[in-house]
């Protein structure tokens, strides 16, 4: 499968971002969305209201650059668009939230540190080298 990348300009929904049964968005895809909320023109509200204090790490992001607003533990206010900067942080302890983290990361220009990777490994096996195999720069150290 091949994928075609274009420039677009995103705007923030009207409504929330939830999640709902089938069809509609699986929980476990919510937090990836304040990453593309933060990059959105506009005012995005995430409610996660499936698991308590999820959306607190989501909170990491403001270290990274972006604007988000905590209203209680199951919701978020992003505001966009983010212009992502580099830093060094601890790794959230939720595995979605830290993944978002590793990737607004990866958006920022210069170096970013994230340390005590361990529930990003238990959750997605290799992750940084299949992200490497498409083109990011994720270098794997261990920290004595």
């Amino acid at each position: 499968m091949d994928l075609t990348v274009r420039p677009s300009k995103l705007e923030a929904p009207i409504d929330k971002i939830h999640p709902m049964p089938f069809p509609g968005l699986n929980i476990d895809n919510v937090p990836f969305f304040a990453a593309i909320a933060a990059v959105a023109q506009g005012q995005t509200l995430i409610h996660d209201w499936v698991y308590d204090n999820r959306a607190i790490y989501l909170t990491d992001l403001n270290r990274l650059g972006g604007r988000l607003q905590l209203l209680d533990p199951h919701r978020v206010l992003v505001e966009g668009p983010t212009r992502w900067r580099a830093a060094e942080m601890m790794c959230p302890p939720a595995l979605r939230p830290a993944v978002v983290v590793l990737l607004a990361m990866m958006a920022a220009e210069g170096t970013s540190v994230l340390r005590n990777v361990y529930v990003i490994n238990r959750g997605y096996e290799d992750l940084a080298e299949r992200l490497n195999s498409i083109g990011a720069q994720i270098e794997i150290f261990r920290d004595i």
